[in-house]
């Protein structure tokens, strides 16, 4: 728990290949990161892994034909420690294709702990400058099953509202969006 309460801890240097098994309510599938391709990206991951930050994690935004986004803590405290922790931004140098995993951001050098993975060729996000680190080497098919049945969220859909998920966490979302689909555990392989 020290290591998700301070970033700045959370500051080795990936490898340059890894993996990392996924549980889900939905079954497991398998991320693997290529740090090339977005070496800073690639460096938190690995982090917020080694660190056990993907426990009872939400996937909160599901919209089908596009993406499945997940990362914040349902810990409003561990929440507030790493909304802060900003990381600046990779060149894109691989495209959002299907199955490929980059970091949600609002605007430049705004990367902290949201991801996102590509349902389609999301090819026109890469010049928004969303830098993909890994992709869906297995279990797609459980990333494509998530819930999606809320959509976007608030205000512009039914969806969560972000903002309420980092103040009150997961009590938020078990209590008003209670089928949405979570992370149970992360590791390396």
């Amino acid at each position: 728990m020290e290591k998700l309460m301070n970033p700045a801890s959370a500051s080795e240097k990936a490898p340059e290949n890894f993996k990392v098994r996924f549980k889900t309510t939905k079954g497991d599938f398998l991320v693997e990161v290529t740090r090339a391709w977005s070496p800073l990206g690639a460096d938190r991951f690995y982090n917020l892994v080694k660190a056990g930050y993907f426990t009872d994690i939400a996937f909160f935004r599901v919209i089908s034909g596009f993406m499945a986004q997940f990362g914040i803590h349902g810990d409003p405290a561990v929440s507030a420690k790493w909304r802060e922790a900003r990381i600046a931004d990779d060149p894109v140098v691989q495209s959002n294709l299907k199955g490929y995993v980059s970091y949600a951001m609002a605007g430049p050098d705004t990367r902290t702990t949201q991801f996102f993975i590509n349902y389609a060729d999301n090819s026109r996000l890469d010049g928004s400058g969303f830098s993909p680190f890994g992709r869906v080497a297995s279990g797609m098919e459980v990333v494509e099953s998530l819930y999606s049945g809320y959509g976007e969220g608030a205000p512009s859909g039914q969806g969560p509202e972000q903002g309420r998920i980092q103040m009150q966490g997961n009590a938020y979302l078990k209590a008003a969006f209670p089928n949405l689909d979570y992370i149970t555990g992360a590791s390396l392989e």
